[in-house]
């Protein structure tokens, strides 16, 4: 969905400040100098690793982000973290100050986007505002305190220094949530609430060994100096290539599920592309009611196999719309298509959704609500084909929200469509 004007104003709000405080950190460290040019350049040199090995292809508009989707370059952020946090360096102070760590984080960000632009994919602008201004955060909280030594005179010294650097961290990850919160609601319209608390979620995850990691090389790097880099950086790399594995076996995951439910289709028992455009519009319309992102994936796997109970009739229901059916046939239908769905190994709470498709709505679970309501609009705008079809479907859905169909649902499906969620939904074959 594109951004409206509200939108791009948030944008704009994150990305004018991003590129002052950018401006005047160049500005700065080109007029003063460079501070300790071999320490700068060790940790510019590992930002732009950790910004060259942690990017992976863009997820696709509306997909589901998974772990670690949040944070596409994990090293980048632990180094530059660092890097705002250090104090000393092989037990001698340093005096970077806060323009040198942002204009250093900033170039080895554009360093970082050079493949991307390669590749044609474009600047990765938002993810570089973050940093920007995230990294910008964390030495204005650091630097100025700790070069005027106001940190010792409170006491901030000894076995409570890192839990001070941990506290820092941690408010700048929180700082760091609500912005990518806010730039995923400007750029897709989705709600902010929900946004912000799968971010707040992600934390304790990929989040807390960026935090950690950029605590520990901070500390080895005062100690030790230069040489703690490459040893101090090893495990939370390992960290990302399991983090990407995984990924990749939960994007594989997913394909075989959508795979499974094209059965049907290829059967002959629904038309071509609906199970997709059920499952594409279900997740919408859970994203606008609320729903987090684990809830929104079973959602998704429910609507791919809704119809995988019409596998077992030995005639097939005409075009596949089986919200015209009776109540006891949809039923049948339905508790035959969770016991298929209950032998493919996915969630048992997949099983339920699909199991519980022809019950009284007040009696579902709002991911079965959705998901009967959706697959009712794609019926319906299959039957009633043409320019007003789908507003013609969406009507006779507010009609059936005495029995049928949950008007909480059925006015967040029209909102969806209205903002162009139709797309994914745009009636059967």
């Amino acid at each position: 969905m594109p951004p409206g004007r509200c939108g791009r104003g948030v944008v704009a709000a994150v990305h004018i400040p991003a590129g002052a405080l950018a401006a005047w950190s160049l500005g700065r460290t080109l007029w003063d100098g460079l501070a300790e040019p071999g320490l700068a350049l060790a940790f510019g040199v590992l930002i732009t690793v950790g910004e060259l090995v942690g990017r992976g292809p863009a997820p696709a508009a509306g997909g589901a982000r998974g772990p670690g989707a949040r944070e596409g370059a994990p090293l980048g952020a632990a180094g530059a973290l660092a890097y705002a946090l250090l104090g000393e360096a092989g037990g001698q102070p340093t005096t970077h100050g806060v323009p040198q760590t942002v204009a250093v984080v900033l170039a080895a960000g554009l360093v970082g986007l050079v493949p991307r632009l390669a590749r044609g994919q474009g600047p990765a602008l938002d993810r570089l505002a973050r940093r920007v201004l995230t990294t910008g955060f964390a030495a204005t909280c650091f630097q100025p305190l700790y070069n005027t030594g106001t940190l010792g005179s409170w006491g901030a010294s000894g076995p409570v220094y890192p839990f001070v650097l941990i506290a820092l961290l941690a408010l700048t990850a929180l700082c760091d949530a609500v912005l990518v919160a806010a730039l995923v609601r400007a750029r897709t319209g989705w709600p902010y609430g929900p946004l912000l608390r799968d971010e707040l979620r992600a934390l304790p995850g990929i989040g807390s060994a960026v935090c950690a990691t950029g605590v520990v090389i901070s500390l080895g790097t005062a100690v030790a100096g230069l040489w703690a880099l490459p040893v101090l950086c090893l495990p939370l790399l390992l960290t990302q290539f399991a983090v990407r594995r995984f990924a990749a076996v939960r994007a594989t995951y997913r394909q075989t599920i959508a795979s499974l439910a094209r059965a049907t289709e290829i059967a002959g028992y629904t038309p071509h592309g609906h199970a997709r455009r059920v499952a594409a519009l279900s997740r919408a319309v859970g994203r606008e009611l609320g729903l987090n992102a684990p809830e929104l994936d079973v959602l998704e796997y429910a609507a791919l196999m809704h119809d995988i109970g019409q596998l077992s009739l030995l005639d097939p229901v005409p075009d596949g719309a089986t919200a015209p059916l009776p109540p006891d046939r949809q039923r049948r239908i339905a508790l035959l298509g969770g016991a298929v769905v209950r032998q493919t190994g996915v969630p048992a709470e997949v099983a339920v959704i699909v199991e519980r498709q022809a019950d009284p709505y007040r009696e579902q679970p709002v991911t079965a609500r959705i998901v009967r309501t959706v697959n009712a609009y794609d019926d319906l705008a299959g039957e009633t084909a043409g320019p007003g079809g789908p507003l013609r479907a969406l009507e006779r859905l507010r009609l059936s929200t005495a029995h049928d169909h949950e008007p909480r649902v059925v006015e967040a499906l029209a909102r969806v469509l209205a903002c162009g969620g139709g797309a994914a939904g745009g009636g059967a074959g």
